[in-house]
C-alpha cells in the first residue's frame, strides 16, 4: 500500500464512512437536524475546543505566525471570489453565494475531525485548527452575513449573535486555565474527556445527515464547478505560497496547509436558506465539494507530510 494510499484509507476514508452512516440513518429515522446542530454547537465543539487550547502551549511568535497566515489566506479568497464572479457574470445573488462558498471553509465538523486524526501527538495540530475555526466564524458572521444581509438583521444583532457564539467562550476559558495552569478537576475532567471523545462521531455523522437532504441532480453546473476548483484547488496553492512566503514549517505549516484544503463550509448553506438566496446552489456547492475533498484533502495531507512533516 503506498503512502497516498493510507492517507486515504486512515484518515479520509473514515470519514467518509461516517459522512455515509450519518445519511443512511438520516434516510431511516429523519432526525431533527436542527437540535443535533444545537448539540454540536453548545456542548462537544465547545468542550473540544475548551481541552485543546487548554492542553496545548503556543508560543506568542507562532500565534502570532498563525493569525498572519489566516488573514492573508481569507484576505485573498475574498478577492479572488469576488474577480472570478465578475468574470463569470453572476448576478448579485449568484455572487454572493459564489464568493462564501470560497470564502467560508468547514473548519469545525469536518476540520477539527480530521486534524485530530492527523496530529493525535502533536496538540499544536489541532489547537491551530482551532484558532482557524475561530477566524472562520468571524468571517462567516461579518464577510458571509454581508455577501447575504438583509432588513431582518442590523450590525448589531449580528454582533450579538458572534459574542454569543459558545466556541468563543470555550476559547477564553481554555487559554484563562491554561495560563493559570489550573487542575481541572478529575470529576469534571472525565465526562469533559468522554464529550470530547464524542465529538468526531458525532459531528461527522451529523453532517453526512445535512448532506443527504440536499438534491444532487443540477448539481454539476458551471458555477458549482468552479467553486470548488477555487476552493480545492486553488485555496490550498494560495496557501503553500502564503507559507512559504512566511518562512513557516514543520508542524505549523502541515497544519496550515492541510486546514486550508477543506470542502465548503456548511454555513454557507445555512446563511443562503435562513435569507433565501440561491440556497439550493449553496446546499449543492457544500455536497459537491464534500465529496471531491475525499480525494484533494488526501493529496493535501500526504504533500503536507512530504514538505513538512
Amino acid at each position: 500500500m503506498t503512502y497516498l494510499s493510507m492517507i486515504f484509507f486512515q484518515i479520509v476514508a473514515p470519514i467518509l464512512v461516517l459522512l455515509v452512516i450519518g445519511a443512511a440513518l438520516q434516510r431511516k429515522f429523519q432526525f431533527n437536524l436542527k437540535a443535533m446542530s444545537h448539540l454540536i454547537t453548545y456542548c462537544f465543539m465547545p468542550v473540544t475546543v475548551l481541552l485543546n487550547i487548554y492542553e496545548t502551549t503556543i508560543e506568542m511568535s507562532v500565534l502570532g505566525q498563525v493569525a498572519i497566515f489566516i488573514l492573508l489566506l481569507i484576505g485573498s479568497q475574498m478577492l479572488l471570489s469576488h474577480f472570478i464572479a465578475k468574470i463569470l457574470g453572476l448576478n448579485r445573488m449568484e455572487s454572493a453565494v459564489f464568493k462564501n462558498s470560497v470564502v467560508l471553509i468547514n473548519s469545525g465538523n469536518y476540520g477539527i475531525p480530521v486534524a485530530q486524526m492527523i496530529f493525535a501527538t502533536q496538540p499544536i495540530g489541532v489547537a491551530i485548527q482551532v484558532i482557524l475555526v475561530i477566524f472562520q466564524n468571524i468571517t462567516t458572521y461579518t464577510y458571509g452575513l454581508y455577501n447575504l444581509i438583509s432588513a431582518t438583521k442590523s450590525g448589531i444583532e449580528i454582533l450579538k449573535d458572534f459574542i454569543k457564539m459558545p466556541i468563543l467562550h470555550a476559547l477564553l476559558l481554555g487559554v484563562i486555565l491554561n495560563v493559570l495552569n489550573f487542575d481541572i478537576p478529575q470529576t469534571i475532567r472525565i465526562p469533559l474527556d468522554h464529550i470530547s471523545d464524542g465529538f468526531v462521531a458525532v459531528a461527522l455523522i451529523t453532517l453526512g445527515a445535512q448532506l443527504s437532504q440536499i438534491e444532487i441532480k443540477t448539481m454539476l453546473n458551471k458555477t458549482i464547478l468552479i467553486s470548488c476548483f477555487t476552493r480545492l484547488i486553488v485555496g490550498p496553492s494560495v496557501a503553500l505560497l502564503i507559507i512559504y512566503i512566511l518562512g513557516l514549517d514543520g508542524v505549523v505549516a502541515q497544519s496550515l496547509l492541510i486546514a486550508s484544503s477543506f470542502p465548503t463550509s456548511r454555513n454557507s448553506s445555512s446563511l443562503a436558506l435562513e435569507y433565501d438566496i440561491e440556497s439550493n446552489t449553496a446546499a449543492q456547492t457544500v455536497l459537491f465539494s464534500t465529496i471531491v475533498s475525499c480525494l484533494t484533502v488526501t493529496f493535501v495531507i500526504y504533500l503536507s507530510t512530504m514538505l513538512f512533516g
